[in-house]
């Protein structure tokens, strides 16, 4: 069967839209009108970026790789309030924060230094990968060979924006770190699936996981030049 082929523009729409319908709006405070403004100059970027990246017939979320997601920042919508509107695919559990993140610790998680994001509120990330090669291999060198490849690391809300808009890229087994995000100390945020539902934790930089990779993007932009 021929796939269809790849629209940036009808996909960015998709996504303002599960974010509209998940309340993302209401949530931020800025209500539709002024939230549809914030991310309306981020299309042209997308359409932009499909002109020299996208192959034609290239698909979405196909093998735990995405062409972009669009990102919206803690600023706009606490993490706290956009974990629990992620579901597995096919599920109806909500996601949701670990205890183990104690009061306060996870404002502490921060972009790092490295990550470069291009607007404190609203952005795009380009080439996303889930990272699965990464699994068993000890995170703190995860991140040093993502380095090498000159990609970045993904950060919280990224992770979330990927579960949020592809919940078919997480799956047993092939869960991932964000490394974008750190708090100064060896804690490597990760998202993972428990009890039915996707679970945003971390683990250490030195400790392995068999099921639990690396996710990694190509570039970012905003939606001013």
């Amino acid at each position: 069967m021929a796939r269809t082929p790849f629209d940036a523009g009808a996909e960015f729409d998709r996504q303002v839209r599960v974010l509209t319908d998940l309340g993302y709006p209401e949530l931020s405070g800025l209500g539709p009108e002024r939230f549809g403004a914030l991310v309306a100059p981020l299309r042209a970027r997308a359409m932009a970026a499909q002109e020299s990246r996208y192959e034609p017939g290239a698909g979405a979320g196909d093998e735990g790789r995405v062409p972009f997601l669009l990102v919206v920042s803690r600023n706009v919508a606490p993490i706290e309030e956009t974990m629990p509107r992620t579901v597995l695919h096919g599920g109806r559990l909500p996601g949701f924060v670990d205890r183990t993140f104690e009061p306060g610790s996870l404002e502490r998680f921060v972009a790092t230094e490295e990550t470069l994001l291009p607007d404190p509120d609203a952005y795009l990330l380009f080439d996303i990968e889930r990272g699965e090669e990464f699994c068993g291999v000890v995170p703190r060198d995860a991140m040093k060979a993502i380095a090498g490849r000159d990609r970045t690391l993904l950060t919280i809300e990224e992770g979330i924006a990927l579960v949020t808009h592809f919940p078919q890229v997480l799956v047993k087994n092939k869960c991932f770190s964000l490394g974008g995000s750190r708090c100064g100390d060896r804690r490597v945020p990760a998202i993972w699936i428990s009890q039915k539902a996707p679970k945003l934790g971390w683990c250490w930089e030195g400790n392995p996981h068999t099921w639990l990779g690396m996710a990694s993007a190509g570039t970012r932009t905003g939606g001013v030049a």
